[in-house]
Protein backbone atom coordinates (compact mmCIF):
# COMPACT_ATOMS: atom_id res chain seq x y z
CA UNK A 1 0.00 0.00 0.00
CA UNK A 2 2.86 2.38 0.81
CA UNK A 3 4.32 1.66 -2.62
CA UNK A 4 0.95 2.44 -4.22
CA UNK A 5 0.74 5.74 -2.34
CA UNK A 6 4.27 6.66 -3.44
CA UNK A 7 3.41 5.95 -7.07
CA UNK A 8 0.34 8.15 -6.84
CA UNK A 9 2.26 11.19 -5.64
CA UNK A 10 2.72 14.02 -8.12
CA UNK A 11 6.28 15.27 -8.09
CA UNK A 12 6.04 19.04 -8.13
CA UNK A 13 7.26 20.74 -11.32
CA UNK A 14 6.05 22.99 -14.13
CA UNK A 15 5.23 19.91 -16.20
CA UNK A 16 3.03 18.36 -13.50
CA UNK A 17 0.92 21.36 -12.45
CA UNK A 18 -2.11 20.13 -14.35
CA UNK A 19 -1.73 16.67 -12.79
CA UNK A 20 -2.06 17.95 -9.23
CA UNK A 21 -4.95 16.46 -7.26
CA UNK A 22 -8.34 18.15 -7.43
CA UNK A 23 -8.79 20.87 -4.85
CA UNK A 24 -5.17 22.03 -4.96
CA UNK A 25 -5.03 25.58 -6.30
CA UNK A 26 -2.22 26.23 -8.76
CA UNK A 27 -0.86 29.08 -10.93
CA UNK A 28 -3.29 30.20 -13.61
CA UNK A 29 -0.66 32.42 -15.22
CA UNK A 30 1.95 31.34 -17.77
CA UNK A 31 5.15 31.07 -15.74
CA UNK A 32 7.18 31.00 -18.96
CA UNK A 33 6.03 34.56 -19.62
CA UNK A 34 7.20 35.94 -16.26
CA UNK A 35 10.27 38.14 -15.99
CA UNK A 36 12.13 38.99 -12.77
CA UNK A 37 11.82 42.29 -10.96
CA UNK A 38 12.70 41.31 -7.37
CA UNK A 39 15.70 39.63 -5.77
CA UNK A 40 14.86 38.26 -2.34
CA UNK A 41 17.74 37.45 0.01
CA UNK A 42 17.09 34.95 2.78
CA UNK A 43 14.54 32.80 1.04
CA UNK A 44 13.10 30.72 3.83
CA UNK A 45 9.64 29.52 4.73
CA UNK A 46 8.35 32.89 5.88
CA UNK A 47 9.07 34.66 2.61
CA UNK A 48 7.41 31.92 0.58
CA UNK A 49 4.29 31.97 2.78
CA UNK A 50 4.10 35.73 2.95
CA UNK A 51 5.67 38.14 0.45
CA UNK A 52 5.84 35.59 -2.38
CA UNK A 53 2.22 34.62 -1.69
CA UNK A 54 1.02 38.22 -2.10
CA UNK A 55 2.86 38.45 -5.42
CA UNK A 56 1.45 35.08 -6.53
CA UNK A 57 -2.09 36.26 -5.77
CA UNK A 58 -1.47 39.39 -7.81
CA UNK A 59 -0.19 37.29 -10.71
CA UNK A 60 -3.34 35.17 -10.47
CA UNK A 61 -5.22 38.35 -11.40
CA UNK A 62 -3.05 38.81 -14.50
CA UNK A 63 -0.96 41.54 -12.84
CA UNK A 64 2.74 41.96 -12.00
CA UNK A 65 4.02 39.56 -14.65
CA UNK A 66 7.31 41.51 -14.74
CA UNK A 67 7.87 41.35 -10.98
CA UNK A 68 8.82 37.69 -10.52
CA UNK A 69 11.25 36.76 -7.75
CA UNK A 70 14.82 35.53 -7.92
CA UNK A 71 15.69 33.81 -4.67
CA UNK A 72 19.11 34.36 -3.13
CA UNK A 73 21.27 33.45 -0.16
CA UNK A 74 24.75 34.33 1.06
CA UNK A 75 25.64 31.39 3.29
CA UNK A 76 26.82 27.95 2.28
CA UNK A 77 23.80 26.28 3.92
CA UNK A 78 21.47 28.20 1.56
CA UNK A 79 22.69 25.85 -1.19
CA UNK A 80 20.53 23.05 0.23
CA UNK A 81 17.32 25.05 -0.19
CA UNK A 82 18.47 26.21 -3.61
CA UNK A 83 18.90 22.63 -4.83
CA UNK A 84 15.52 21.57 -3.48
CA UNK A 85 13.67 24.46 -5.08
CA UNK A 86 15.44 24.32 -8.44
CA UNK A 87 14.60 20.60 -8.65
CA UNK A 88 10.90 21.55 -8.60
CA UNK A 89 11.11 24.69 -10.76
CA UNK A 90 10.97 26.94 -7.69
CA UNK A 91 7.35 26.01 -7.01
CA UNK A 92 6.11 25.84 -3.43
CA UNK A 93 3.17 24.06 -1.83
CA UNK A 94 1.59 26.26 0.83
CA UNK A 95 -0.51 24.32 3.33
CA UNK A 96 -2.90 26.38 5.45
CA UNK A 97 -3.49 24.89 8.88
CA UNK A 98 -6.66 25.90 10.63
CA UNK A 99 -8.70 24.08 13.29
CA UNK A 100 -11.60 24.02 10.83
CA UNK A 101 -9.59 22.20 8.16
CA UNK A 102 -6.56 22.06 5.90
CA UNK A 103 -6.22 23.54 2.42
CA UNK A 104 -3.33 23.91 0.01
CA UNK A 105 -2.18 25.81 -3.04
CA UNK A 106 0.92 25.75 -5.22
CA UNK A 107 2.51 29.14 -5.80
CA UNK A 108 4.82 30.14 -8.64
CA UNK A 109 5.95 33.74 -8.22
CA UNK A 110 9.58 32.66 -7.87
CA UNK A 111 11.43 31.95 -11.12
CA UNK A 112 14.97 31.03 -10.14
CA UNK A 113 17.47 30.87 -7.32
CA UNK A 114 20.73 32.77 -7.80
CA UNK A 115 23.91 30.74 -7.54
CA UNK A 116 25.70 30.76 -4.20
CA UNK A 117 29.44 31.42 -4.33
CA UNK A 118 32.20 32.77 -2.13
CA UNK A 119 32.38 36.50 -2.76
CA UNK A 120 28.75 36.51 -3.95
CA UNK A 121 29.54 37.33 -7.60
CA UNK A 122 26.31 35.75 -8.98
CA UNK A 123 24.19 37.68 -6.47
CA UNK A 124 25.93 40.97 -7.24
CA UNK A 125 25.43 40.40 -10.96
CA UNK A 126 21.73 39.66 -10.48
CA UNK A 127 21.12 42.79 -8.40
CA UNK A 128 23.13 44.96 -10.80
CA UNK A 129 20.67 44.13 -13.60
CA UNK A 130 18.45 47.22 -14.08
CA UNK A 131 15.44 44.92 -14.50
CA UNK A 132 15.68 44.28 -10.74
CA UNK A 133 13.82 47.13 -9.08
CA UNK A 134 13.39 45.74 -5.56
CA UNK A 135 15.84 43.84 -3.38
CA UNK A 136 14.02 42.48 -0.35
CA UNK A 137 15.37 40.64 2.67
CA UNK A 138 14.38 38.28 5.46
CA UNK A 139 17.68 37.73 7.27
CA UNK A 140 16.27 37.66 10.85
CA UNK A 141 16.03 40.57 13.23
CA UNK A 142 19.55 39.86 14.54
CA UNK A 143 21.16 39.96 11.10
CA UNK A 144 21.58 43.71 10.55
CA UNK A 145 24.88 44.26 12.39
CA UNK A 146 23.47 46.59 15.00
CA UNK A 147 24.66 46.98 18.57
CA UNK A 148 22.00 45.34 20.78
CA UNK A 149 22.11 48.12 23.38
CA UNK A 150 22.63 51.31 21.35
CA UNK A 151 20.97 50.04 18.12
CA UNK A 152 23.80 51.75 16.25
CA UNK A 153 25.84 50.21 13.43
CA UNK A 154 28.40 47.64 14.59
CA UNK A 155 31.37 48.69 12.47
CA UNK A 156 33.69 46.47 14.45
CA UNK A 157 32.00 43.21 13.49
CA UNK A 158 34.42 40.98 11.53
CA UNK A 159 31.90 40.60 8.69
CA UNK A 160 31.65 44.37 8.29
CA UNK A 161 35.42 44.80 8.46
CA UNK A 162 35.82 42.13 5.76
CA UNK A 163 33.26 43.69 3.42
CA UNK A 164 34.76 47.16 3.88
CA UNK A 165 38.24 45.84 3.07
CA UNK A 166 37.14 43.74 0.07
CA UNK A 167 34.03 45.51 -1.28
CA UNK A 168 34.04 43.60 -4.60
CA UNK A 169 34.09 40.21 -2.82
CA UNK A 170 31.75 40.65 0.16
CA UNK A 171 30.58 37.89 2.44
CA UNK A 172 27.30 39.52 3.55
CA UNK A 173 24.05 40.42 1.82
CA UNK A 174 24.67 44.08 2.62
CA UNK A 175 28.12 44.08 1.07
CA UNK A 176 26.67 42.43 -2.03
CA UNK A 177 23.90 45.03 -2.25
CA UNK A 178 26.48 47.83 -2.04
CA UNK A 179 28.62 46.20 -4.75
CA UNK A 180 25.56 45.93 -7.02
CA UNK A 181 24.58 49.54 -6.38
CA UNK A 182 28.14 50.63 -7.18
CA UNK A 183 27.87 48.90 -10.57
CA UNK A 184 24.43 50.37 -11.27
CA UNK A 185 25.67 53.87 -10.46
CA UNK A 186 28.76 53.47 -12.67
CA UNK A 187 26.62 52.20 -15.56
CA UNK A 188 24.16 55.07 -15.24
CA UNK A 189 21.34 52.84 -14.03
CA UNK A 190 19.04 53.93 -11.26
CA UNK A 191 19.01 52.31 -7.82
CA UNK A 192 16.69 49.60 -6.57
CA UNK A 193 14.43 49.84 -3.54
CA UNK A 194 15.84 48.02 -0.51
CA UNK A 195 12.91 46.43 1.35
CA UNK A 196 13.42 44.78 4.72
CA UNK A 197 10.74 42.25 5.68
CA UNK A 198 12.18 41.38 9.09
CA UNK A 199 10.60 41.90 12.50
CA UNK A 200 12.35 45.12 13.43
CA UNK A 201 10.79 48.40 14.43
CA UNK A 202 11.74 50.81 11.69
CA UNK A 203 13.22 48.00 9.61
CA UNK A 204 13.69 50.33 6.64
CA UNK A 205 15.57 52.78 8.83
CA UNK A 206 17.74 49.96 10.21
CA UNK A 207 18.50 48.67 6.71
CA UNK A 208 19.44 52.19 5.59
CA UNK A 209 21.76 52.52 8.57
CA UNK A 210 23.51 49.25 7.79
CA UNK A 211 23.89 49.83 4.07
CA UNK A 212 24.97 53.47 4.25
CA UNK A 213 27.31 52.92 7.20
CA UNK A 214 29.01 49.93 5.57
CA UNK A 215 29.37 51.75 2.25
CA UNK A 216 30.91 54.75 4.03
CA UNK A 217 33.69 52.53 5.38
CA UNK A 218 35.06 52.02 1.85
CA UNK A 219 33.43 54.58 -0.47
CA UNK A 220 31.96 57.74 1.14
CA UNK A 221 30.72 59.13 -2.19
CA UNK A 222 28.80 55.93 -2.90
CA UNK A 223 27.39 56.03 0.63
CA UNK A 224 26.05 59.52 -0.01
CA UNK A 225 24.47 58.37 -3.29
CA UNK A 226 22.83 55.38 -1.61
CA UNK A 227 21.50 57.57 1.20
CA UNK A 228 20.04 60.06 -1.28
CA UNK A 229 18.77 57.78 -4.06
CA UNK A 230 17.85 54.35 -2.64
CA UNK A 231 14.42 53.94 -1.04
CA UNK A 232 14.17 52.08 2.27
CA UNK A 233 10.45 51.66 3.04
CA UNK A 234 9.51 50.52 6.50
CA UNK A 235 7.25 47.48 6.59
CA UNK A 236 5.43 45.26 9.05
CA UNK A 237 4.97 41.57 8.28
CA UNK A 238 2.90 38.99 10.15
CA UNK A 239 2.13 35.32 9.61
CA UNK A 240 3.03 32.36 11.81
CA UNK A 241 5.06 29.96 9.66
CA UNK A 242 6.56 26.87 11.34
CA UNK A 243 9.79 25.27 10.22
CA UNK A 244 9.48 22.37 7.78
CA UNK A 245 10.27 18.91 9.07
CA UNK A 246 9.05 15.35 8.57
CA UNK A 247 5.50 16.23 9.65
CA UNK A 248 5.19 18.96 7.02
CA UNK A 249 6.62 16.69 4.32
CA UNK A 250 4.06 14.07 5.32
CA UNK A 251 1.25 16.62 5.10
CA UNK A 252 2.20 17.46 1.52
CA UNK A 253 2.34 13.78 0.62
CA UNK A 254 -1.05 13.18 2.23
CA UNK A 255 -2.36 15.79 -0.21
CA UNK A 256 -0.80 13.82 -3.08
CA UNK A 257 2.17 16.14 -3.69
CA UNK A 258 5.85 15.23 -3.64
CA UNK A 259 7.30 18.58 -2.55
CA UNK A 260 10.80 18.64 -1.03
CA UNK A 261 10.21 22.01 0.64
CA UNK A 262 6.53 22.58 1.47
CA UNK A 263 5.49 25.37 3.83
CA UNK A 264 2.74 25.32 6.44
CA UNK A 265 1.16 28.50 7.75
CA UNK A 266 -1.74 29.85 9.75
CA UNK A 267 -4.93 31.34 8.33
CA UNK A 268 -3.77 34.91 8.89
CA UNK A 269 -1.50 37.35 7.07
CA UNK A 270 -0.76 41.03 7.41
CA UNK A 271 1.64 43.24 5.47
CA UNK A 272 1.77 46.99 6.03
CA UNK A 273 4.25 48.90 3.88
CA UNK A 274 5.39 52.49 3.59
CA UNK A 275 4.74 53.56 -0.02
CA UNK A 276 8.30 54.66 -0.81
CA UNK A 277 9.67 52.82 -3.86
CA UNK A 278 12.24 54.56 -6.03
CA UNK A 279 11.87 52.18 -9.00
CA UNK A 280 8.20 51.19 -8.91
CA UNK A 281 6.43 48.35 -7.13
CA UNK A 282 3.73 45.71 -7.58
CA UNK A 283 0.20 46.70 -6.54
CA UNK A 284 0.23 44.45 -3.49
CA UNK A 285 -2.67 46.41 -2.03
CA UNK A 286 -4.95 44.78 -4.63
CA UNK A 287 -4.51 41.48 -2.75
CA UNK A 288 -4.70 42.62 0.85
CA UNK A 289 -1.47 44.43 1.70
CA UNK A 290 -1.82 47.89 3.21
CA UNK A 291 0.20 50.92 2.13
CA UNK A 292 0.36 53.35 5.03
CA UNK A 293 2.27 56.43 6.17
CA UNK A 294 2.05 55.14 9.75
CA UNK A 295 3.73 51.75 9.57
CA UNK A 296 5.24 52.41 12.99
CA UNK A 297 1.89 52.11 14.78
CA UNK A 298 1.15 48.76 13.12
CA UNK A 299 4.63 47.37 13.70
CA UNK A 300 4.71 48.56 17.31
CA UNK A 301 1.44 46.73 18.01
CA UNK A 302 2.62 43.56 16.32
CA UNK A 303 6.18 43.51 17.66
CA UNK A 304 5.15 44.34 21.21
CA UNK A 305 2.11 42.11 21.53
CA UNK A 306 2.97 39.19 19.22
CA UNK A 307 6.77 39.06 19.12
CA UNK A 308 7.31 40.05 22.74
CA UNK A 309 4.42 37.72 23.62
CA UNK A 310 6.29 34.88 21.96
CA UNK A 311 9.21 35.51 24.33
CA UNK A 312 6.85 35.69 27.31
CA UNK A 313 5.68 32.13 26.69
CA UNK A 314 8.63 30.44 24.92
CA UNK A 315 11.18 30.41 27.75
CA UNK A 316 8.57 29.21 30.23
CA UNK A 317 7.52 26.59 27.70
CA UNK A 318 11.07 25.35 27.27
CA UNK A 319 11.52 25.01 31.02
CA UNK A 320 8.24 23.10 31.34
CA UNK A 321 8.93 20.85 28.31
CA UNK A 322 6.10 22.21 26.15
CA UNK A 323 6.94 21.29 22.57
CA UNK A 324 4.95 23.96 20.72
CA UNK A 325 3.52 27.42 21.29
CA UNK A 326 0.02 25.90 21.14
CA UNK A 327 1.09 23.53 23.92
CA UNK A 328 2.26 26.55 25.92
CA UNK A 329 -1.14 28.24 25.57
CA UNK A 330 -2.85 25.00 26.63
CA UNK A 331 -0.79 24.99 29.85
CA UNK A 332 -2.85 26.90 32.46
CA UNK A 333 0.08 28.53 34.23
CA UNK A 334 1.81 29.68 31.04
CA UNK A 335 -1.43 30.90 29.48
CA UNK A 336 -2.34 32.80 32.63
CA UNK A 337 1.11 34.36 32.68
CA UNK A 338 0.73 35.40 29.04
CA UNK A 339 -2.67 36.99 29.64
CA UNK A 340 -1.60 38.96 32.70
CA UNK A 341 1.69 40.27 31.26
CA UNK A 342 0.07 41.20 27.96
CA UNK A 343 -2.93 42.89 29.59
CA UNK A 344 -1.18 44.73 32.41
CA UNK A 345 2.35 45.42 31.18
CA UNK A 346 2.46 45.32 27.37
CA UNK A 347 -0.91 46.50 25.97
CA UNK A 348 -0.86 49.74 28.03
CA UNK A 349 2.20 50.80 26.04
CA UNK A 350 0.69 50.12 22.60
CA UNK A 351 -1.36 52.58 20.56
CA UNK A 352 -4.44 51.48 18.59
CA UNK A 353 -4.42 51.26 14.78
CA UNK A 354 -7.40 51.55 12.42
CA UNK A 355 -9.99 48.88 13.29
CA UNK A 356 -7.91 47.33 16.07
CA UNK A 357 -7.43 48.19 19.76
CA UNK A 358 -4.50 46.76 21.75
CA UNK A 359 -6.81 44.62 23.91
CA UNK A 360 -8.57 43.19 20.86
CA UNK A 361 -5.17 42.43 19.32
CA UNK A 362 -4.11 40.59 22.47
CA UNK A 363 -7.22 38.41 22.12
CA UNK A 364 -6.41 37.81 18.43
CA UNK A 365 -2.82 36.81 19.24
CA UNK A 366 -3.95 34.45 21.98
CA UNK A 367 -6.26 32.67 19.52
CA UNK A 368 -3.49 32.45 16.93
CA UNK A 369 -0.92 31.13 19.42
CA UNK A 370 -3.43 28.55 20.68
CA UNK A 371 -4.13 27.09 17.21
CA UNK A 372 -3.27 23.38 17.71
CA UNK A 373 -2.94 22.83 13.96
CA UNK A 374 0.15 25.06 13.89
CA UNK A 375 3.12 23.06 15.16
CA UNK A 376 5.31 26.10 15.80
CA UNK A 377 8.02 24.76 18.06
CA UNK A 378 8.89 26.44 21.32
CA UNK A 379 12.55 25.99 20.46
CA UNK A 380 12.18 27.93 17.18
CA UNK A 381 10.44 30.81 18.94
CA UNK A 382 13.03 30.85 21.75
CA UNK A 383 15.94 30.90 19.27
CA UNK A 384 18.29 33.92 19.38
CA UNK A 385 16.85 35.36 22.55
CA UNK A 386 19.72 37.85 22.67
CA UNK A 387 18.24 39.57 19.62
CA UNK A 388 14.59 38.98 20.44
CA UNK A 389 14.65 40.16 24.06
CA UNK A 390 16.67 43.26 23.19
CA UNK A 391 14.48 43.96 20.18
CA UNK A 392 11.02 43.03 21.49
CA UNK A 393 10.87 42.92 25.30
CA UNK A 394 13.35 45.43 26.68
CA UNK A 395 11.95 48.45 24.77
CA UNK A 396 8.58 47.81 26.45
CA UNK A 397 10.31 47.46 29.81
CA UNK A 398 12.04 50.82 29.35
CA UNK A 399 8.77 52.49 28.36
CA UNK A 400 6.99 50.97 31.36
CA UNK A 401 9.72 52.21 33.70
CA UNK A 402 9.58 55.69 32.21
CA UNK A 403 5.79 55.78 32.58
CA UNK A 404 5.78 54.41 36.12
CA UNK A 405 3.93 51.31 34.98
CA UNK A 406 4.05 47.74 36.21
CA UNK A 407 7.19 45.74 35.37
CA UNK A 408 6.95 42.64 37.57
CA UNK A 409 5.81 40.34 34.74
CA UNK A 410 8.46 41.67 32.38
CA UNK A 411 11.06 41.13 35.10
CA UNK A 412 9.82 37.55 35.43
CA UNK A 413 10.02 37.16 31.63
CA UNK A 414 13.71 38.10 31.80
CA UNK A 415 14.26 35.77 34.76
CA UNK A 416 12.71 32.91 32.79
CA UNK A 417 15.10 33.62 29.91
CA UNK A 418 18.06 33.58 32.31
CA UNK A 419 16.84 30.31 33.84
CA UNK A 420 16.37 28.79 30.36
CA UNK A 421 19.90 29.78 29.32
CA UNK A 422 21.22 27.72 32.24
CA UNK A 423 20.61 24.86 29.87
CA UNK A 424 18.33 22.46 31.74
CA UNK A 425 14.57 22.04 32.00
CA UNK A 426 12.61 21.44 35.17
CA UNK A 427 12.55 17.72 34.38
CA UNK A 428 16.36 17.68 34.23
CA UNK A 429 16.65 17.29 30.46
CA UNK A 430 19.26 19.35 28.63
CA UNK A 431 18.37 22.39 26.52
CA UNK A 432 20.70 22.34 23.53
CA UNK A 433 22.44 25.63 22.64
CA UNK A 434 19.87 27.87 20.99
CA UNK A 435 21.49 31.25 20.50
CA UNK A 436 24.43 32.55 18.43
CA UNK A 437 25.88 33.82 21.74
CA UNK A 438 24.92 30.78 23.79
CA UNK A 439 28.32 30.36 25.44
CA UNK A 440 28.25 33.87 26.91
CA UNK A 441 24.61 33.59 27.93
CA UNK A 442 25.11 30.17 29.50
CA UNK A 443 28.12 31.38 31.49
CA UNK A 444 26.11 34.34 32.79
CA UNK A 445 23.17 32.08 33.65
CA UNK A 446 25.45 29.70 35.55
CA UNK A 447 26.83 32.60 37.60
CA UNK A 448 23.36 34.07 38.13
CA UNK A 449 22.10 30.97 39.90
CA UNK A 450 24.00 32.09 43.00
CA UNK A 451 24.15 35.81 42.18
CA UNK A 452 21.21 36.95 40.01
CA UNK A 453 22.79 40.29 39.15
CA UNK A 454 25.43 38.45 37.10
CA UNK A 455 22.78 38.10 34.40
CA UNK A 456 21.84 41.79 34.32
CA UNK A 457 25.52 42.77 34.27
CA UNK A 458 25.61 41.68 30.62
CA UNK A 459 25.77 45.29 29.47
CA UNK A 460 25.65 44.26 25.80
CA UNK A 461 22.08 43.10 26.51
CA UNK A 462 20.77 45.26 29.35
CA UNK A 463 22.79 48.46 29.17
CA UNK A 464 22.03 50.40 32.39
CA UNK A 465 19.00 48.33 33.42
CA UNK A 466 21.06 46.62 36.13
CA UNK A 467 20.89 49.94 38.02
CA UNK A 468 17.11 50.36 37.66
CA UNK A 469 15.69 50.23 41.22
CA UNK A 470 12.24 49.06 40.09
CA UNK A 471 13.48 46.35 37.73
CA UNK A 472 16.71 44.83 39.06
CA UNK A 473 15.37 43.78 42.49
CA UNK A 474 12.23 42.31 40.88
CA UNK A 475 14.38 40.33 38.44
CA UNK A 476 16.60 39.02 41.26
CA UNK A 477 13.53 38.06 43.28
CA UNK A 478 12.00 36.06 40.45
CA UNK A 479 15.20 34.28 39.39
CA UNK A 480 15.86 33.23 42.99
CA UNK A 481 12.31 31.95 43.29
CA UNK A 482 12.56 30.03 39.99
CA UNK A 483 15.51 28.12 41.42
CA UNK A 484 13.89 27.69 44.81
CA UNK A 485 10.28 26.81 43.89
CA UNK A 486 10.31 25.86 40.21
CA UNK A 487 8.82 27.45 37.12
CA UNK A 488 5.23 26.24 37.41
CA UNK A 489 4.82 27.31 41.04
CA UNK A 490 6.28 30.75 40.32
CA UNK A 491 3.99 31.27 37.34
CA UNK A 492 0.98 30.21 39.39
CA UNK A 493 1.95 32.62 42.16
CA UNK A 494 2.39 35.48 39.71
CA UNK A 495 -0.95 34.81 38.00
CA UNK A 496 -2.67 34.56 41.39
CA UNK A 497 -1.13 37.78 42.60
CA UNK A 498 1.00 36.18 45.28
CA UNK A 499 4.72 36.40 45.69
CA UNK A 500 5.00 39.61 43.65
CA UNK A 501 7.61 42.03 44.94
CA UNK A 502 6.41 45.49 45.87
CA UNK A 503 8.71 47.32 43.42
Amino acid sequence: MDELMTRSLVKLSNDTLQALPDGIARPRYDRAGLTPGIVHIGLGNFHRAHQAWYLHRLMQQGQAQDWAILGAGVRAYDAVMRERLLAQDCLTTLIELDPSGTSAEVTGAMLDYVGIAKGNAPLIEAMADPAIRIVSLTVTEGGYYTDPVTAGFDAGHPDMAHDAATPEHPRTAFGAMIAALRRRRAAGHGPFTALSCDNLQGNGRVLRQTLVSLARMSDPALADWIDAEVSFPNSMVDCIVPATGPRELDLAQALGIDDAAPVTHENYRQWVIEDDFCAGRPDWDRVGAVFSDDVHAYEAMKIRILNAGHQVVANAGELLSQATIADCLAHPAICGFFRRVEGEEIAPHVHPVPDMTPSAYVDLIERRFANPAIRDTTRRVAFDGASRHTGFVLPILRDALAAGGRVQGLALTEALWARMCFGTREDGSVIAPNDPRWDALNAAAQAARARPMAWLEQAWVYGDLAQEPRFAPAFAHWLSRLWQDGTEQVLQDYVGGGGVPTA
